[in-house]
């Protein structure tokens, strides 16, 4: 078991902020959280003995640490412990903790693609038909659940959306992502008639005219949280009796999955997804496949 008590209260801090920023963005599982939080502090228990903090790491430092481990882990375990190290150390990149990424020419060991986990098209209805309509609440969660299933959208994507950012009309949303970088993104019929039935009938009950730019707002007149959506989320895969690991994440991959098994190019998921790189949207053309695959297995009578 490893102990957190020898570490620099600089470095315990740094791992807090960034777990729960893991938490927050991406609704990870409590197991992966853990990994994440294990690789990172036995990482920094080590570079003491180097004359390292997490915040001075160099890549020599991590090339070190890893020729101490490669000869005692098997390849997915150091190809988690690499994960781990570079997702902390770009997020220290983007928040301006670090100056230089260390981990950026450090290599991991070819594994096969795993899967993003995802939602079948009935339990998306399901799912969507969990809020309790005759609530304003509920009505602003189906809203919010509409948006974020027919945009693919990031869950700090969609509680940062504006009002001014949405046009009902023309049916599409400018969307902040990453790096600041903005995109449009059509939302469909379906999306945008919820969210006028939202802004008509259950917005200003919210508010109770108090003043917000945000599209959507709580009770005490602020903005959605990523925090209280992820919970939202949660309460409402209970109710459709999804079993299911559930994140807002979760209906980003279904959006993307879906799109592709219903014949959407992967250049036009990717500009939807804001993904700079094709690659990072390739994982869902195997998520494709295996729909493929099942598909065959069922209904070809040689299958």
């Amino acid at each position: 078991m490893v102990s957190e008590q020898a570490l620099s209260s600089g470095d315990l801090a740094e791992l807090d902020i960034f777990v729960d920023h893991l938490w927050l963005e991406d609704g990870l599982a409590k197991n992966t959280l853990e990994s994440y939080r294990l690789d990172l502090t036995t990482f920094a228990l080590w570079l003491p003995g180097q004359r390292k903090q997490l915040l001075t790491v160099e890549q020599a430092d991590i090339q070190q640490y890893l020729a101490v481990k490669f000869p005692q882990s098997k390849p997915r375990s150091i190809s988690r412990l690499i994960a781990s190290l570079r997702r902390f150390y770009r997020y220290l990149l983007r928040e301006n903790k670090i100056k230089i990424d260390p981990t950026i020419q450090i290599e991991s060991p070819k594994l096969p693609r795993s899967l993003p986990k995802s939602l079948n098209e009935d339990e998306v209805i399901a799912l969507l038909n969990a809020p309790d309509l005759s609530e304003p609440a509920g009505l602003r969660d189906r809203a919010m659940l509409e948006l974020l299933y027919a945009c693919g959208l990031r869950v700090s994507e969609l509680v940062g959306i504006k009002t001014t950012e949405v046009s009902v009309s023309d049916s599409v949303v400018r969307v902040t992502g990453k790096g600041s970088k903005t995109r449009l993104v059509p939302m469909g019929e379906e999306a945008a008639d919820w969210i006028a039935r939202y802004l008509k009938e259950a917005r200003g009950e919210i508010l109770q005219k108090r003043l917000s730019d945000a599209l959507f707002v709580t009770n005490r007149g602020e903005a959605m949280t990523r925090q209280a959506f992820w919970y939202a989320i949660k309460r409402y895969a209970l109710l459709a009796g999804i079993t299911k690991h559930m994140s807002p994440h979760v209906l980003r991959h279904a959006f993307a999955t879906h799109l592709l098994n219903h014949g959407a190019d992967l250049r036009v998921v990717q500009m939807l997804l804001g993904h700079s790189d094709i690659s990072t949207t390739q994982i869902y053309t195997h998520v494709a496949r295996e729909r493929l695959k099942q598909l065959h297995s069922i209904h070809h009578p040689r299958g």
